[in-house]
């Protein structure tokens, strides 16, 4: 699921594309319709040519509004970059374009609109020209652009082809495990209580998972997900996501504050970050300065201390050490924006390196220097997390060739990976084994998800079988039998899925192992409890000339005959002949005590004992020597020896 944004100056046409793209107009407010500007985000959705749904974030573009415009654009994965063909570069496309490459948004498409209003060609080439150099050594540098017009319909099939392609070369975001939701919107549904929306990171929600909303840390539960007001049983990584959430209430929330599992994250008071001021930067940045901090969708008041110098100038980059008046939600590597309050102003951002520093640091001190270097560079646990995350799961030894490590520092990042659940060992001591198997703490939930969504699919497609053949789950899945295995046991550990075999205790019957939701059971109801007491009934008329295996079918149906066998009513011993289980068993037990009081017998004893025909008793006869119970020695039967 992947989430695009639109960026550029007020009044250059960004809502009416998204609705000309999707056929929704992203402004809600009637403010903003009268307006006819977009005051707070608006949000849309939209299917690319080959299928794949995608979310879209409209943000403000006028410059009072330009903070409504950071709450929503950080957790974009591609940026739609409006330029109107009758006005070109504004004061607000520079400022968005400024924002869009401090926090890194990678690529996207640029979108010139208002052809219509344009009959002049060498005008469009033009402002594409201008457009190309306001885009040259940002992240839009050499971005597809695209000519449209959302009055027309002009360029729009293009530009719809364009954003698919621009979002195939971008890899889905990582399952890392650890759910962060920074909520952009809050709201109450009448019967459903508290709702809110947001871009999911870094892990899948479930519905009925325990959450926690920081910084306040009220605990809550999952109710409902949804996405493109698609209700949904999950919610993914970069899916626009509203979550409706039992016991917290409303005025408790506020736009920032992060939605996740309890212990997954601390809210900080203060951390450390690298810092680009940007060239275009009225004026210098001084050390004790004051400013707004914007990161996911929190805003928040910071106090800046500069660190290794005692003063930045526009163009140049340093380090800081931000105190916030209230706490928030961070993670190292995540991009944030500072403005200054008044006049108000963009006037950098960059990337987190600590979020949890331990306190204040000297503001001249190397040692501390070096190590924000050393830090942006990614710590050795966190690279090894990153060499494992594209594997899923791998062999350690796999895994450590690929960070490219040195030997010495292996060990302690991956128990720093171990201590804190990221990573999980699958049957033994990776350290000591490198050949065991191990992966990521999210690869491993998404695959149980996988799983138990496979058989509740199998349960609610086959609702008279008792669960899912073994090996056919695993093939669903495509994982090897070690791994598929190591997931079977921990979904059985945990209670999420259970393993049993079918009429296990009988030796020599063919057993089926399958996987079932705990408590599922086949449950005959109505015409089919019917049927079924119909067929048995005649079973028990005739024990031991019963209905055929045909005969049966035609009478209840497959999908019921096939029931009544996995339950154990049934015992099929050919391709024609089936019997009632207990009748079954007497029978074995009948001739078992024949064959130890008189040493042999023969098809015609057992025919009169049972008083059935040949048809039945050769069926049964050779079972038993099948499961070695008798062994045939010429026209008789002898008990098969220990």
């Amino acid at each position: 699921m992947r989430v695009i944004g639109t960026a550029g100056h007020v009044d250059h046409g960004k809502s009416a594309l998204i609705e000309a793209l999707t056929g929704t107009h992203p402004d809600r407010l009637r403010e903003e319709q009268e307006r006819g500007l977009t005051i707070v985000l608006g949000f849309a959705w939209l299917t690319l040519p080959n299928g794949e749904d995608i979310g879209i974030v409209d943000v403000p573009g006028h410059r009072d509004f330009i903070e409504n415009m950071l709450s929503g654009i950080g957790a974009i994965d591609a940026a739609l970059f409006v330029v109107a063909t009758d006005e070109g570069v504004m004061p607000q496309t520079r400022e968005h374009l400024a924002i869009l490459d401090l926090l890194q948004i990678q690529g996207g498409v640029v979108a010139l609109t208002k052809i219509d209003l344009i009959d002049d060609n060498e005008w469009l080439e033009l402002v594409e020209a201008e457009v190309r150099d306001a885009l040259s050594g940002t992240v839009l540098d050499s971005v597809p652009l695209v000519r449209v017009s959302a009055q027309t319909g002009e360029g729009i099939p293009e530009l719809l082809s364009t954003l698919e392609s621009t979002l195939t070369e971008k890899p889905p975001r990582p399952d890392l495990g650890r759910p962060r939701l920074s909520v952009d919107r809050a709201f109450t549904v009448s019967g459903f209580g508290t709702v809110v929306t947001g871009t999911l990171t870094d892990g899948s929600l479930q519905v009925g998972d325990e959450v926690s909303v920081l910084p306040q840390v009220l605990q809550g539960r999952v109710r409902g997900l949804q996405t493109h007001k698609i209700k949904t049983q999950s919610a993914v990584p970069g899916s626009r996501t509203a979550v409706n959430i039992s016991g917290v209430d409303l005025d408790q929330i506020q736009r920032g504050d992060v939605v996740s599992r309890p212990g997954d994250y601390q809210p900080t008071r203060r951390m450390d970050v690298h810092f680009r001021l940007l060239a275009e930067a009225a004026q210098p940045v001084k050390h004790n300065t004051e400013m707004k901090l914007f990161l996911g969708a929190a805003e928040v008041m910071a106090r800046l201390r500069l660190l290794g110098a005692d003063v930045l100038k526009p163009g140049e980059e340093g380090w800081l050490q931000l105190e916030f008046a209230k706490p928030i939600v961070a993670v190292r590597g995540d991009r944030y924006i500072l403005r200054r309050p008044s006049p108000p102003e963009t006037v950098g951002g960059g990337a987190v390196v600590d979020p949890h520093p331990k306190g204040r640091h000297k503001r001249f001190d190397q040692a501390v220097i070096d190590r924000f270097e050393t830090l942006a560079e990614g710590t050795p646990a966190e690279i090894l997390l990153q060499a494992l995350l594209p594997l899923g799961a791998a062999p350690f030894k796999d895994v450590v060739s690929r960070a490219s490590l040195d030997q010495s520092i292996i060990d302690e990042a991956f128990d720093e990976l171990n201590a804190s659940g990221q990573v999980i060992s699958l049957g033994g001591d990776a350290q000591a084994q490198p050949n065991t198997i191990i992966a990521s703490r999210g690869y491993w939930a998404q695959l149980g998800g996988r799983a138990e969504n496979e058989v509740a699919a199998y349960h609610k497609n086959y609702p008279l079988r008792h669960g899912i053949p073994r090996e056919e789950l695993k093939s669903r899945l495509g994982l090897s039998a070690k791994l598929f295995d190591a997931l079977m046991k921990s979904l059985s550990a945990d209670g999420s899925l259970e393993e049993i075999s079918l009429r296990g205790e009988l030796p020599g019957v063919s057993i089926i192992p399958v996987v079932k939701q705990p408590g599922h059971a086949v449950e005959f109801l109505g015409e089919q409890k019917k049927a079924v007491d119909g067929l048995l009934g005649k079973f028990k008329a005739n024990p031991y000339s019963p209905p055929s295996i045909k005969e049966s079918i035609s009478e209840v149906g497959e999908e019921i005959y096939n029931a009544l066998v996995d339950l154990g009513e049934l015992i099929p011993l050919s391709s024609e002949v089936v019997f009632r289980w207990d009748d079954y068993e007497s029978m074995v037990e009948s001739v078992r005590k024949i064959l130890e009081a008189e040493g042999t017998i023969s098809v015609a004893q057992v025919r009169d004992r049972f008083t059935t025909s040949r048809r039945y008793v050769l069926a049964f006869l050779e079972h038993l020597d099948a499961i070695g119970v008798s062994v045939r020695v010429g026209d008789v039967r002898k008990l098969r020896s220990q």
